[in-house]
Protein backbone atom coordinates (compact mmCIF):
# COMPACT_ATOMS: atom_id res chain seq x y z
CA UNK A 1 0.00 0.00 0.00
CA UNK A 2 1.36 3.12 -0.92
CA UNK A 3 1.63 6.60 1.20
CA UNK A 4 -0.17 9.59 0.79
CA UNK A 5 3.61 11.16 0.27
CA UNK A 6 4.60 8.58 -2.62
CA UNK A 7 1.35 9.11 -3.97
CA UNK A 8 1.95 12.58 -4.35
CA UNK A 9 5.29 11.74 -5.31
CA UNK A 10 4.13 9.99 -8.66
CA UNK A 11 1.36 12.32 -9.23
CA UNK A 12 3.50 15.34 -9.77
CA UNK A 13 5.97 13.52 -11.92
CA UNK A 14 3.40 11.91 -13.75
CA UNK A 15 1.91 15.19 -14.15
CA UNK A 16 5.18 16.82 -15.69
CA UNK A 17 5.36 14.25 -17.31
CA UNK A 18 2.12 14.90 -19.40
CA UNK A 19 3.01 18.77 -19.66
CA UNK A 20 6.07 18.06 -21.40
CA UNK A 21 4.52 15.85 -23.61
CA UNK A 22 1.73 17.73 -24.43
CA UNK A 23 4.03 20.66 -24.97
CA UNK A 24 6.11 18.86 -27.74
CA UNK A 25 3.08 18.14 -29.47
CA UNK A 26 1.97 21.05 -29.23
CA UNK A 27 5.11 22.70 -30.81
CA UNK A 28 6.20 20.27 -33.61
CA UNK A 29 3.25 19.23 -34.25
CA UNK A 30 3.36 15.79 -33.92
CA UNK A 31 6.67 15.45 -34.88
CA UNK A 32 5.61 17.19 -38.02
CA UNK A 33 3.31 14.71 -39.05
CA UNK A 34 0.43 17.41 -39.22
CA UNK A 35 2.21 18.23 -42.32
CA UNK A 36 -0.09 18.13 -45.90
CA UNK A 37 2.88 16.36 -47.16
CA UNK A 38 6.20 14.73 -46.46
CA UNK A 39 7.91 17.64 -48.81
CA UNK A 40 6.33 20.38 -45.86
CA UNK A 41 8.51 19.50 -43.16
CA UNK A 42 11.50 19.42 -45.40
CA UNK A 43 10.37 22.88 -47.19
CA UNK A 44 10.35 21.29 -51.06
CA UNK A 45 7.68 21.97 -53.34
CA UNK A 46 7.89 18.39 -55.12
CA UNK A 47 9.97 15.53 -55.93
CA UNK A 48 11.03 16.58 -59.53
CA UNK A 49 14.32 18.09 -59.11
CA UNK A 50 15.34 15.69 -55.59
CA UNK A 51 17.36 13.06 -56.00
CA UNK A 52 16.11 9.96 -55.76
CA UNK A 53 18.83 9.90 -52.76
CA UNK A 54 17.64 12.98 -51.00
CA UNK A 55 14.40 11.94 -51.67
CA UNK A 56 15.25 8.07 -49.55
CA UNK A 57 16.62 10.36 -46.68
CA UNK A 58 13.31 12.41 -46.39
CA UNK A 59 11.26 9.31 -46.05
CA UNK A 60 13.22 8.13 -43.44
CA UNK A 61 12.90 11.12 -41.77
CA UNK A 62 9.15 10.69 -41.99
CA UNK A 63 9.24 6.81 -41.06
CA UNK A 64 11.48 7.95 -38.09
CA UNK A 65 9.07 10.62 -37.08
CA UNK A 66 6.30 8.05 -37.11
CA UNK A 67 7.66 5.69 -34.92
CA UNK A 68 8.61 8.50 -32.50
CA UNK A 69 5.22 10.05 -32.45
CA UNK A 70 3.25 6.48 -31.99
CA UNK A 71 5.78 6.17 -29.09
CA UNK A 72 5.13 9.87 -27.53
CA UNK A 73 1.32 9.21 -27.83
CA UNK A 74 1.67 5.55 -25.92
CA UNK A 75 3.31 7.19 -23.53
CA UNK A 76 0.75 9.78 -22.89
CA UNK A 77 -1.76 7.07 -22.53
CA UNK A 78 -0.10 5.68 -20.14
CA UNK A 79 0.36 8.61 -18.56
CA UNK A 80 -3.53 9.44 -18.31
CA UNK A 81 -4.15 6.12 -17.25
CA UNK A 82 -1.69 5.98 -14.28
CA UNK A 83 -3.07 9.42 -13.52
CA UNK A 84 -7.09 8.18 -14.01
CA UNK A 85 -6.05 5.50 -11.29
CA UNK A 86 -4.81 8.15 -8.52
CA UNK A 87 -8.30 9.92 -9.08
CA UNK A 88 -10.25 6.45 -8.34
CA UNK A 89 -7.31 5.22 -5.61
CA UNK A 90 -6.64 2.25 -7.63
CA UNK A 91 -3.19 3.00 -8.03
CA UNK A 92 0.02 0.72 -6.69
CA UNK A 93 -2.69 -2.10 -7.90
CA UNK A 94 -2.33 -4.36 -10.68
CA UNK A 95 -5.13 -3.93 -12.91
CA UNK A 96 -5.04 -7.80 -13.50
CA UNK A 97 -4.07 -9.74 -10.62
CA UNK A 98 -5.06 -7.16 -8.15
CA UNK A 99 -1.66 -7.40 -6.12
CA UNK A 100 0.19 -4.66 -5.34
CA UNK A 101 3.04 -3.38 -7.80
CA UNK A 102 6.27 -3.19 -5.64
CA UNK A 103 7.17 0.50 -5.44
CA UNK A 104 10.59 -0.66 -7.23
CA UNK A 105 8.66 -0.60 -10.22
CA UNK A 106 6.89 2.70 -10.01
CA UNK A 107 9.73 4.28 -9.35
CA UNK A 108 10.95 3.31 -12.49
CA UNK A 109 8.27 3.35 -14.45
CA UNK A 110 5.66 5.32 -13.07
CA UNK A 111 3.33 4.97 -15.66
CA UNK A 112 2.69 1.01 -14.63
CA UNK A 113 -0.56 -0.21 -13.95
CA UNK A 114 0.01 -3.49 -13.77
CA UNK A 115 2.64 -6.09 -12.51
CA UNK A 116 6.02 -7.12 -14.10
CA UNK A 117 4.49 -10.67 -14.62
CA UNK A 118 1.04 -9.04 -16.09
CA UNK A 119 2.31 -6.49 -18.15
CA UNK A 120 1.91 -5.96 -21.60
CA UNK A 121 4.24 -6.72 -24.67
CA UNK A 122 5.80 -9.57 -22.81
CA UNK A 123 6.73 -11.62 -26.08
CA UNK A 124 9.85 -9.96 -28.35
CA UNK A 125 8.46 -10.02 -32.27
CA UNK A 126 9.99 -11.67 -34.83
CA UNK A 127 8.24 -9.91 -37.53
CA UNK A 128 10.78 -8.84 -40.37
CA UNK A 129 10.58 -6.09 -42.60
CA UNK A 130 7.65 -6.27 -44.77
CA UNK A 131 9.85 -5.18 -47.59
CA UNK A 132 11.36 -8.63 -47.43
CA UNK A 133 8.70 -10.57 -48.63
CA UNK A 134 8.96 -8.76 -51.82
CA UNK A 135 12.66 -8.07 -52.45
CA UNK A 136 15.33 -11.23 -52.18
CA UNK A 137 18.83 -10.73 -51.10
CA UNK A 138 21.25 -9.25 -53.88
CA UNK A 139 23.23 -12.33 -54.36
CA UNK A 140 22.19 -15.86 -54.32
CA UNK A 141 19.43 -15.74 -56.89
CA UNK A 142 21.46 -16.35 -60.44
CA UNK A 143 22.55 -18.96 -62.11
CA UNK A 144 26.61 -18.53 -61.90
CA UNK A 145 26.83 -16.74 -58.12
CA UNK A 146 27.95 -19.34 -56.28
CA UNK A 147 30.41 -20.53 -59.05
CA UNK A 148 34.01 -18.62 -60.25
CA UNK A 149 32.81 -18.39 -63.95
CA UNK A 150 33.09 -15.91 -66.46
CA UNK A 151 29.81 -14.54 -66.49
CA UNK A 152 27.62 -11.17 -65.67
CA UNK A 153 25.83 -12.12 -62.33
CA UNK A 154 24.61 -10.18 -59.74
CA UNK A 155 27.51 -9.61 -57.74
CA UNK A 156 28.97 -8.01 -61.40
CA UNK A 157 26.13 -6.21 -61.17
CA UNK A 158 27.06 -4.37 -58.05
CA UNK A 159 30.78 -3.76 -59.10
CA UNK A 160 29.20 -2.16 -62.09
CA UNK A 161 26.97 -0.11 -59.93
CA UNK A 162 30.20 0.68 -57.20
CA UNK A 163 32.54 2.08 -59.59
CA UNK A 164 30.36 5.03 -60.09
CA UNK A 165 30.93 6.08 -56.21
CA UNK A 166 30.13 4.32 -52.67
CA UNK A 167 30.41 5.17 -49.12
CA UNK A 168 33.89 3.01 -48.92
CA UNK A 169 37.08 5.03 -48.66
CA UNK A 170 40.67 4.25 -48.91
CA UNK A 171 40.52 3.18 -45.41
CA UNK A 172 38.09 0.64 -45.44
CA UNK A 173 40.65 -1.30 -47.46
CA UNK A 174 43.34 -4.17 -46.77
CA UNK A 175 45.52 -2.78 -49.24
CA UNK A 176 45.66 0.70 -50.35
CA UNK A 177 44.63 1.68 -54.34
CA UNK A 178 46.25 3.12 -56.31
CA UNK A 179 43.51 5.74 -57.55
CA UNK A 180 39.99 6.51 -55.37
CA UNK A 181 38.16 5.73 -57.91
CA UNK A 182 39.02 2.08 -57.40
CA UNK A 183 37.24 2.19 -53.60
CA UNK A 184 35.11 -0.66 -53.93
CA UNK A 185 35.19 -4.33 -54.00
CA UNK A 186 37.45 -6.43 -56.42
CA UNK A 187 37.77 -3.22 -58.28
CA UNK A 188 40.64 -5.02 -60.43
CA UNK A 189 38.08 -7.20 -61.95
CA UNK A 190 38.09 -7.37 -65.76
CA UNK A 191 35.27 -6.58 -67.32
CA UNK A 192 34.16 -7.29 -70.73
CA UNK A 193 37.23 -9.80 -71.35
CA UNK A 194 38.71 -12.79 -69.84
CA UNK A 195 42.69 -12.34 -70.91
CA UNK A 196 44.38 -9.02 -70.95
CA UNK A 197 45.86 -9.48 -74.36
CA UNK A 198 42.14 -9.41 -75.54
CA UNK A 199 42.57 -5.29 -75.42
CA UNK A 200 44.59 -5.50 -78.62
CA UNK A 201 45.32 -9.23 -80.06
CA UNK A 202 42.60 -10.12 -82.92
CA UNK A 203 41.73 -12.36 -85.35
CA UNK A 204 40.15 -13.04 -88.15
CA UNK A 205 36.75 -15.25 -88.42
CA UNK A 206 38.28 -18.20 -88.48
CA UNK A 207 40.82 -17.67 -85.63
CA UNK A 208 43.68 -17.18 -87.59
CA UNK A 209 46.17 -14.12 -88.96
CA UNK A 210 46.65 -13.07 -85.30
CA UNK A 211 46.84 -9.32 -85.49
CA UNK A 212 48.57 -6.98 -82.68
CA UNK A 213 46.67 -3.41 -82.27
CA UNK A 214 49.22 -1.38 -80.16
CA UNK A 215 47.81 0.58 -77.25
CA UNK A 216 48.29 1.50 -73.97
CA UNK A 217 47.16 -1.98 -72.88
CA UNK A 218 49.00 -2.86 -74.80
CA UNK A 219 52.51 -1.69 -73.66
CA UNK A 220 51.65 -2.21 -70.14
CA UNK A 221 51.12 -6.31 -71.17
CA UNK A 222 54.78 -5.93 -72.29
CA UNK A 223 56.61 -4.23 -69.37
CA UNK A 224 54.97 -6.49 -66.82
CA UNK A 225 56.16 -9.46 -68.91
CA UNK A 226 59.44 -8.02 -69.56
CA UNK A 227 59.83 -6.90 -65.55
CA UNK A 228 59.01 -10.44 -65.05
CA UNK A 229 61.13 -12.19 -67.61
CA UNK A 230 58.60 -14.74 -68.81
CA UNK A 231 56.85 -15.17 -73.10
CA UNK A 232 53.06 -15.04 -71.51
CA UNK A 233 51.56 -13.97 -68.11
CA UNK A 234 51.05 -17.64 -67.91
CA UNK A 235 54.48 -18.19 -67.81
CA UNK A 236 57.15 -19.13 -69.95
CA UNK A 237 56.85 -21.14 -73.77
CA UNK A 238 57.75 -24.76 -73.94
CA UNK A 239 60.99 -24.66 -75.97
CA UNK A 240 59.44 -26.01 -78.96
CA UNK A 241 56.89 -22.73 -79.67
CA UNK A 242 59.49 -20.28 -78.73
CA UNK A 243 61.00 -20.22 -82.43
CA UNK A 244 57.80 -19.55 -84.13
CA UNK A 245 56.50 -17.13 -80.94
CA UNK A 246 59.74 -15.09 -81.19
CA UNK A 247 59.94 -14.99 -85.13
CA UNK A 248 56.03 -14.08 -85.36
Amino acid sequence: MLTDQQLNVFRKQLQTKKEELEKRFAENGHFGLESGHPHDSAGELSSYDNHPGDEATELFEREKDIALNEHAEEELRDIKRALMAIENKTYGKCEVCGEDIPSERLEAIPSATTCKAHSPNQSVSSDRPIEEQVLAPPFGRFTFDNRDVEAFDAEDTYQETARYGSSESPSDFEYPMEDYNDAYTESDDRIGYVEDFENFAGTDMEGKNVTIFPNKQHEKYEDELDAEGIMTSFGDLPSSEKEPYTDH
